[in-house]
């Protein structure tokens, strides 16, 4: 079984990659749950993701202390819910807060936070740490709206899921809509190949 939470904030394509992650496993023939917690995501808030990959699976949510993956596109987020993470879980995330429509929140003049401190946090918490460049993302993505879809394929080569790339795209096609695809496409591949 694979447990992996997915978190970020509204804008940044959360609920699209487990949707992928989830396809992506289902046409590989293993039982999926999943669900999220969605909140105040069209203004930019909070939005975490549970997918549960494994037969026998009941429960759509993930214990506390039982994740084993933990994908985070803002590091703020990832440290919000690390009490998810299972104590040899490993964490993916990127450095910076990928940009999305509404404000970021990571100008501390506007009461947001120093960026710093959440790496730090992370680097000091968590001992499967895997930062991720958002600029390279972003440059291999072509785009910065399928930084999530690169982001995705960067984590999906690193063999923690039992699925594949290809597997990925084959979701991809089925989900995503033609005037985004080849963008999503491209990104995934970016890292992906």
């Amino acid at each position: 079984m694979t447990d992996c939470i997915i978190t970020g904030v509204g804008g940044q394509g959360i609920i699209l990659l487990s949707r992928l992650i989830g396809a992506a496993a289902m046409e590989k023939g293993f039982g999926v749950r999943g669900t999220e917690t969605i909140g105040m995501a069209q203004r930019g808030g909070s939005v975490v993701s549970h997918v549960r990959i494994g037969d026998g699976v009941m429960s759509p949510l993930i214990p506390l202390k039982n994740a084993d993956i933990l994908l985070a596109l803002e590091p703020f987020e990832a440290v919000r819910n690390l009490h998810y993470l299972k104590e040899d879980g490993i964490v993916f995330s990127l450095d910076k807060p990928v940009r999305t429509q509404t404000k970021p929140l990571t100008d501390p003049k506007d009461g947001g936070y120093e960026i710093s401190e959440s790496i730090g946090y992370l680097k000091r918490n968590v001992k499967r740490l895997e930062l991720i460049s958002y600029d390279s993302l972003a440059k291999a993505a072509k785009n910065v709206k399928a930084v999530n879809t690169a982001f995705l394929g960067f984590v999906v080569e690193k063999g923690v899921f039992p699925f594949n790339t290809e597997d990925i795209e084959r979701a991809m096609r089925a989900r995503i809509p033609e005037k985004y695809l080849e963008m999503n496409l491209e990104a995934l591949r970016g890292f992906g190949k």
